[in-house]
């Protein structure tokens, strides 16, 4: 069991807890010893638009230099944008301080292997038990020196290029990009700039403290609102460290991370470099499975998180996997779900398959699905408790094998989420809404 990570490493409220500077100091202490190749060894850090990143900045500077390890600064760069440049430096760890969709009051540590890839479990585990070990600065003459990589967003835009091909430009097509004032802001919009598309921006304004607020992947509506008004062919939506993604078509409606993975693979099929399964989770769309399989390709699912989503793909040498969420790999391409590329890939396919956005999206006729978030007063298992169990068979009985029913708590914060899909919208709703109630009434001091 591991004390500190999560699924997608350490997260929390500024100030509580593991996200206090004297905990960021000891872990960069600590990940300098476990991650660090000897004396001199080189880490890089990153970090999105939230005003808490600065002070976590210096903690983890402070941190790993006291363990012996020098330092490179990104500034403000998305999370795939860190593990690209962590494999180019040939650095031994990328770390990137980040909460992703969360608002700004809360924060957080990714951290990326040599080869771009999260921790392995054991590793996670070992900076834990370093942790737990009290902090020694190695000989003044041994201290880590810090300095700032100045190209780094030029590199990382001529990376994302890279990912199709040379001759391929989007000249015509008018795209509002939607950074949800968060760590795309100063490279997304010049990807596409410089492919040739005609670029309205939107949430590329961060100011500490409006990260993801009201717009973004997580608060879409604004951008839907902008395509239409600007008349666009397209919208874009970044998360807040950029490696999530949707789209909004011309007519304003959302195009969800399961439609995008679609197209991606249709793709590769048609050009014959499709390999294994595509890979999604348990939240996958059962519409998104069949439309897969109509196509001759065949699917996997695995627990919610990007983690296991990649250890899937490894493990079956697979190339494509995603979330509904937007979270999207294209491992073909690159070692993490990153935004940017994704989207690429999307736009890419478009053209070679001469189709448009909408004529493949019709190709997956996505289930209503219903998801509930339900807040915890405190930290329990309330998913398997028998009466909330009685009450999901009860509903899985009614669905008779129309539908799915997934109650499952979040990885990152106190919640259960409740998901109900099916081809019934209305039984769908009332059933999610009852087990929701169900899950409710398990708390301490509910009725």
């Amino acid at each position: 069991m591991r004390k500190y990570f999560g699924t997608d490493g350490i997260r929390g409220r500024v100030g509580e807890a593991n996200i206090s500077p004297d905990f960021v100091l000891k872990l960069g202490w600590a990940a300098g010893r476990v991650l660090g190749h000897g004396v001199g060894s080189k880490i890089l850090i990153g970090k999105d638009t939230r005003i808490s990143g600065y002070m976590f900045e210096s903690a983890l500077e402070a941190g790993l230099v006291a363990s012996g390890v020098n330092i490179r600064l990104l500034g403000p760069m998305s999370t795939p944008g860190v593990a690209y440049l962590t494999r180019t430096f040939r650095a031994c760890a990328g770390i990137v301080i980040t909460a992703s969709h969360n608002p700004y009051q809360d924060n957080g540590i990714k951290f990326f292997s040599a080869d771009g890839d999260k921790l392995p479990d054991a590793v996670e585990l070992a900076i834990e038990a370093e942790l737990e070990q009290p902090l020694r600065t190695v000989d003044a003459a041994a201290l880590g020196k810090v300095k700032r990589i100045e190209d780094a967003n030029g590199r990382y835009i001529e990376f994302c290029k890279s990912t199709i091909p040379p001759a391929m430009d989007f000249h015509g097509l008018k795209i509002v990009v939607d950074c949800a004032h968060g760590a795309t802001y100063n490279t997304a919009p010049y990807v596409f700039d410089e492919l040739g598309a005609t670029v309205v921006s939107m949430g590329n304004e961060p100011d500490g403290l409006n990260i993801n607020h009201n717009v973004g992947s997580t608060h879409p509506q604004a951008l839907c609102e902008t395509v239409v008004r600007e008349g666009a062919d397209l919208g874009i939506a970044f998360d807040g460290d950029g490696d999530r993604v949707l789209m909004v078509n011309s007519r304003g409606q959302l195009i969800d991370g399961d439609q995008l993975l679609y197209i991606i693979a249709r793709a590769r099929l048609h050009e014959g470099t499709l390999r294994g399964e595509v890979v999604g989770t348990l939240m996958s769309n059962l519409g998104f499975e069949h439309a897969l399989r109509k196509i001759g390709v065949g699917f996997a699912r695995t627990a919610v998180g990007d983690r296991f989503i990649m250890e899937y793909m490894k493990r079956t040498d697979a190339i494509l996997g995603g979330e509904p969420s937007g979270h999207i790999i294209c491992r073909d391409r690159t070692s993490t779900g990153d935004g940017i590329v994704s989207v690429l890939q999307v736009l890419a396919a478009l053209q070679q398959l001469d189709a448009g956005l909408d004529d493949l999206c019709a190709e997956v006729a996505l289930y209503p699905q219903i998801l509930i978030n339900i807040r915890l007063s405190e930290q329990r298992d309330l998913v398997n408790l028998p009466v909330v169990q009685d009450a999901v068979f009860v509903a899985e009985r009614e669905l008779a094998g129309r539908g799915r029913v997934l109650l499952r708590p979040s990885g990152t914060e106190p919640l259960v989420r409740v998901m109900v899909e099916g081809a019934d919208g209305d039984q769908v709703r009332r059933l999610a809404e009852d087990l929701a109630a169900v899950v409710r009434n398990q708390q301490p001091g509910s009725v």
